[in-house]
């Protein structure tokens, strides 16, 4: 089995909704923002090759969302989901499954294309898509807090090909690739651990966007359920320590994996690294 980092670009979002009661003047010692008080964040997936199954994790924000839509969220960078799956020699039909951490925008647009007729399609046409019941429904039937994340061209078209894989609990989905679930940001967040000769990688989602969210109180002031986050991510931490757990990250531009050490102040981050470092390759 091998793991690769998929760039697809970057967003900027407002740090103050990234970082939430904690005052700027401390988390912007750990994660700068411009003028605007604007923080520029990767949408980093994850492919998993293991012999002929091809896993990719999330699938960053797409390109079919009109302009209006996409001007508030700054899209910069060069990379796509389709340059970096041909860097390792991969295309979107070699998909064979995907798995969805959760369907915020900008984690599952990339999911869903319009094809040459101008109708909604799967991107990954021979992939069956996975993700949980309970954020499946809480998608489908949003909150008005949520709903504006929630777009449904992003999703339905799944449901209406036949092409997606709902799970209530957390199990081994595939050989050494395991379905972790947490609540608080929203409702059914998988979190994918995948087994790599021994090692753990926790693919991190939004339950920990950056090495900058490891202190505990730092949660989004996206997360609908600030305190179910904070008692998740213990119980998460307690399965990294006791597992170590590498943890990849999915929002973090500067930083794509780190390893965990106990601190006086709690569990920080202990060596930062890429996948291609680690592998050696």
């Amino acid at each position: 089995m091998e793991i690769y980092a998929i760039e697809t670009g970057n967003l900027k979002l407002d740090g103050g909704a990234m970082f939430g009661v904690v005052p700027k003047v401390m988390w912007q010692k750990l994660y700068p923002a411009d003028e605007n008080n604007l923080c520029n964040w990767a949408m980093r997936c994850m492919l998993i090759v293991d012999d002929d199954r091809k896993i990719l994790i999330d699938t960053g924000i797409g390109n079919k969302q009109d302009e209006k839509f996409l001007k508030h969220y700054y899209l910069n960078g060069d990379d796509t989901l389709e340059k970096s799956l041909h860097k390792y020699g991969y295309s979107t039909d070699d998909i064979t499954d995907v798995i969805l951490t959760h369907l915020h925008f900008d984690h599952v647009g990339g999911a869903v294309k319009y094809d040459k007729k101008g109708e909604l399609v799967p991107a990954f046409a021979n992939a069956t898509y996975h993700t949980s019941k309970q954020q499946w429904e809480w998608a489908t039937n949003p909150n008005r807090r949520e709903r504006a994340s929630f777009l449904k061209e992003n999703i339905l078209p799944l449901q209406e090909q036949g092409v997606l894989n709902l799970f209530e609990k957390e199990h081994e989905l595939f050989p050494n690739v395991f379905v972790k679930l947490f609540d608080g940001h929203t409702d059914g967040q998988v979190i994918p651990v995948v087994n790599v000769n021994g090692q753990y990688f926790a693919y991190t989602a939004d339950l920990f966007p950056s090495v900058a969210h490891l202190p505990l109180p730092y949660i989004m002031s996206y997360d609908t359920r600030p305190l179910v986050t904070l008692e998740d991510r213990k119980r998460f931490f307690n399965d990294a320590m006791e597992n170590n757990y590498i943890l990849f990250f999915e929002h973090d531009l500067y930083n794509e994996c780190c390893t965990l050490q106990e601190t006086e102040k709690g569990i920080r981050a202990k060596e930062t690294f890429s996948l291609n470092e680690f592998f050696k390759r």
